[in-house]
């Protein structure tokens, strides 16, 4: 016959190898929440976060590569003719995306974007696949042009949803720790390719960068719903908001808000100047790189491991630094560092000069504008209405910054005519870039000063 005692004995050891396995479970839990400062009921959206971003990286980094070798097949010339190509796209696209956010709620219109370039994918890989013969230098001109507005909007989409799910005080403490799932998709995304370009083909991957796309779409959704729809309100002043409704307005509206307002002009500023210095250095790396020779593969390899070499940096910056100086610091500080590398790196490549010189400057200023300056910019947008996370910028962080890729373009072009070198280069560059660090340091002020303005939450 079966004894009470017995029983106790054969459960008990089970109850407390149960106890002991929750209490790690939680223990582990704890040592995560307090490494990274975070509060219990923030680490699930956090996690998804990061996940979102990582699937949305990968998916970009898959291609990346393989659209800058294929922008260089008619000379250096020709990509700024692609970058006016895409800032003009990306102006008509700003009206149909500021439709679709007046008319529908959130994660709609985010599904509608995400699944618009998904379908575009395979669009492009039946192409390959089934018309390979009417794949040539226009169609990868064509692709270049696609890819940039892709790119452009899938990461807009994200850091809006971003600003919009989390407060500003939230955001100083763990929008550098979201950022470390972006960096690790970069880093993913070229590893993948290189391993299934082989056997899968190159076109197959294609496919799966849309995989990486829906699957950053279910995320997405995931984010929007977690903690009750709702920001949580953190201290800073700014009340939750109900994020189920549709935010309405004209399709246009996001467009002349940026212009009737400073903090906005400001921000799209910012954007522009940090563009034209990013072009700047992006055609100086294409001129020494179009040096080496001009065979395709080469060059992509070349491409691919300058981008394993950045991100690698930037993993590095946000796992040591990021989270800390936009904490300890402030957002007007952090967003002075990029700016006045810059200005350091462009000195210092008009003196030295090489090819190893400017991987070190491409790596540096890459990594510290992906991990420090572009959390610290997202948070501007956590301090004005839902209508302009959405509407106004989308307008900023596409067309601004296509614009500002025009603008840095045709600048290193003149100066290139003109015969001035890296010398002249810098003598361009580096005022730009004080101006650009007296800008991120009012943007910054400013936003503390919407925060003392804004009534506490009741």
């Amino acid at each position: 016959m079966w004894l009470p005692g017995s029983l106790v004995a054969v459960t008990g050891p089970i109850q407390r190898y149960t106890e002991n396995q929750m209490s790690n479970e939680n223990g582990l839990q704890a040592r995560v929440i307090g490494l990274f400062n975070l509060q219990r009921e923030e680490l699930k959206p956090v996690l998804l976060s990061g996940a979102f971003f990582f699937c949305v990286l990968t998916a970009l980094m898959l291609l990346r590569p393989a659209r800058d070798a294929l922008g260089m097949q008619r000379g250096i010339e020709a990509v700024r003719w692609l970058f006016i190509g895409t800032a003009l796209i990306t102006l008509l696209a700003n009206p149909a995306f500021g439709w679709l956010v007046s008319r529908f709620r959130r994660v709609p219109f985010i599904a509608c974007t995400y699944v618009f370039f998904a379908a575009s994918l395979v669009g492009f890989f039946l192409l390959l696949v089934l018309a390979p013969a009417a794949v040539g230098v226009t169609s990868g001109q064509v692709f270049y042009v696609w890819f940039s507005v892709f790119n452009l909007f899938a990461t807009m989409l994200f850091w809006a949803l971003m600003a919009d799910r989390f407060s500003l005080e939230q955001s100083k403490r763990f929008f550098a720790l979201i950022s470390v799932g972006g960096t690790l998709g970069a880093i993913f995304g070229p590893w993948l390719a290189s391993v299934l370009a082989k056997p899968l083909g190159t076109p197959a991957l294609l496919l799966v960068s849309a995989g990486f796309l829906i699957l950053a779409l279910v995320l997405a959704w995931a984010v929007a719903r977690s903690q009750g729809n709702a920001r949580a309100v953190a201290g800073d002043g700014q009340p939750a908001q109900e994020n189920r409704s549709i935010i309405g307005g004209s399709a246009w509206q996001g467009i002349t808000a940026v212009f009737q307002s400073r903090y906005l002009l400001g921000i799209a500023g910012y954007v522009i100047l940090m563009s034209i210095m990013a072009t700047l250095l992006y055609f100086t790396r294409l001129q020494m790189v179009a040096a080496l020779g001009d065979d395709v593969d080469m060059r992509t390899t070349v491409f691919a491991r300058i981008d394993l070499i950045t991100q690698v940096t930037t993993l590095v910056l946000q796992a040591v630094f990021a989270g800390k100086l936009m904490k300890r610091f402030g957002v007007h500080v952090t967003l002075m560092l990029l700016p006045l590398t810059v200005a350091l790196g462009f000195i210092g490549l008009a003196i030295v000069g090489t090819l190893a010189m400017l991987i070190v400057f491409q790596a540096v200023f890459s990594a510290i504008q992906r991990a420090i300056t572009r959390p610290a910019r997202e948070t501007l947008y956590t301090v004005v209405s839902r209508e302009d996370k959405y509407k106004s910028k989308a307008f900023i962080d596409t067309f601004g910054y296509r614009g500002g890729d025009v603008a840095g373009s045709q600048v290193e072009g003149w100066l290139g005519r003109l015969g001035m070198g890296l010398a002249g280069l810098a003598s361009v560059a580096v005022p730009l870039a004080l101006v650009w660090a007296a800008l991120g340091l009012w943007l910054g002020r400013t936003q503390q000063r919407i925060v003392r303005k804004t009534p506490p939450a009741r």
